[in-house]
């Protein structure tokens, strides 16, 4: 297995990062998931653009597109495989322990690992704590992950894949590596960016796809709703069959199992939309 650091391919056995990395110490950093499939990433131009805003937002200098698209043809070429996840992480670099970064720049990362492909319909619960949507983090892909973390042990615990957040006020917001849609009345719905969710590149080709709407939705919904689904870079586009103890038989539903249709052919059609 070989990934890239700073520059070049190296065997993940010799590849280090300095303890004293600000994405380590602080969790200063942000990151991209992006699926490779046979050894094609997919939606890379979303991705990068979202990569420069995450690190625009955390103050750090704009990541060389040129030089992560060079990492992610190497990592995929050194390391074949029907199906990938390919994470590119941009860190603070080399830095003082506290919160100042250092003066050496930034650190890139770009690894891949294996995948296999996610059940047509999966569990889902809701959590008791809330999503910020006025955080300074909040948009931003980074890598302060920890309280994904411990949503996402609670849903195991649950025998769910995924935890489902409101935010301060109440709203519907996302999952821990997802956007959630809802159908009601036939019609798909999905929380704005202004919720406090992320905009997720699989989110936003779904809405320009299906025609969703972007809706601000009470956490209630999940108790009505026709159908409910999920969309993330490895997921594509997911139906749930249980929210919390409430099932929805037939998951997915006709709209849901449409919008996975549509996501498949126009994906399939464009590696880079």
């Amino acid at each position: 297995m070989k990934i890239w650091l700073d520059g070049g391919l190296r065997d993940i056995e010799s590849a280090r990062v300095s303890v004293f990395d600000h994405g380590l110490t602080v969790g200063d950093g942000i990151f991209e998931t992006v699926k490779a499939t046979n050894g094609k990433p997919f939606a890379l131009t979303r991705h990068l653009d979202r990569l420069t805003r995450s690190a625009r937002g955390l103050g750090l200098p704009d990541p060389d597109h040129d030089e992560v698209r060079r990492a992610c043809a190497a990592v995929v070429e050194a390391n074949p495989m029907p199906l990938g996840r390919l994470r590119i992480t941009y860190t603070g670099g080399h830095s003082p322990l506290g919160s100042e970064r250092g003066a050496h720049g930034p650190t890139l990362v770009v690894a891949l690992g294996e995948a296999g492909r996610r059940p047509d319909s999966t569990a889902v619960i809701t959590v008791p704590w809330v999503r910020n949507e006025r955080g300074a983090l909040t948009g931003l892909k980074t890598t302060s992950y920890a309280e994904n973390v411990v949503a996402l042990a609670r849903a195991a615990q649950h025998g769910a894949s995924e935890a489902l957040f409101a935010n301060s006020v109440g709203q519907l917001c996302e999952g821990t590596g997802s956007n959630v849609f809802v159908v009601v009345d036939g019609e798909i719905h999905t929380p704005p960016v202004a919720s406090g969710c992320l905009a997720g590149i699989t989110r936003e080709l779904t809405v320009e796809w299906t025609g969703a709407k972007e809706t601000d939705l009470p956490l209630d919904v999940l108790e009505r709703a026709d159908e409910i689904f999920l969309t993330s870079t490895l997921r594509d586009v997911q139906a749930v069959h249980r929210v919390d103890d409430r099932e929805l038989p037939g998951a997915p539903g006709p709209v849901t199992a449409k919008a996975m249709r549509i996501f498949d052919e126009r994906s399939g059609d464009d590696l880079d939309p």
